[in-house]
């Protein structure tokens, strides 16, 4: 199944959503509402690009995903990368304990935190780098079986373990 396309996304969206309500609201012409839901006439040259495409592009562009955290903070999600692909056998086990030991490094974070009766801003990122790290090692861990890629657990594993501990 391929993702839908950008202006697919936002045909979806204005069969809920006004697209006049839209223009009002962002001081935009109903006309470039209607035209971000249409497919890019390339040979033509003309078409809008639309906000998805240019925050596609703006990923693209810097490589930097705190792009798509901030989108998606916004929706009340998070962003975790989906793993790269490499098929080759692999014990589960490392794997799995990874998964149990970023969570009780999570636990430490929040112990240690709420040993005085209260967290301040500081000790609440702390817990949420904690956090956000045990999501996407158990995210990578699900895809991963979905995939039957273990051999990308490994290296997972391996990258997890070049890093500097977060606290």
């Amino acid at each position: 199944m391929r993702p839908m396309q950008s202006h697919e996304v936002l045909k979806e969206v204005l069969k809920k959503t006004s697209a006049k309500q839209i223009a009002a609201d962002m001081g935009l012409s109903l006309s470039l509402i209607y035209k971000w839901a249409e497919p890019p006439d390339v040979g033509a040259g003309s078409g809008a690009n639309n906000p998805l495409d240019r925050i596609e592009q703006l990923l693209r562009i810097t490589s930097d995903t705190r792009i798509a955290q901030w989108v998606c903070e916004r929706a009340g999600g998070f962003f975790i990368t989906n793993p790269k692909n490499k098929p080759h056998d692999y014990n589960l086990i490392p794997s799995t304990n990874n998964i149990v030991q970023e969570f009780a490094d999570m636990l430490g974070v929040i112990a240690v935190a709420a040993a005085d009766n209260q967290i301040t801003k500081e000790e609440a990122k702390a817990i949420r780098r904690r956090w956000e790290d045990l999501k996407s090692v158990t995210e990578g861990f699900v895809r991963h079986c979905e995939e039957g890629n273990f051999a990308a657990l490994k290296q997972d594993a391996a990258a997890r373990e070049q890093r500097p501990a977060a606290g």
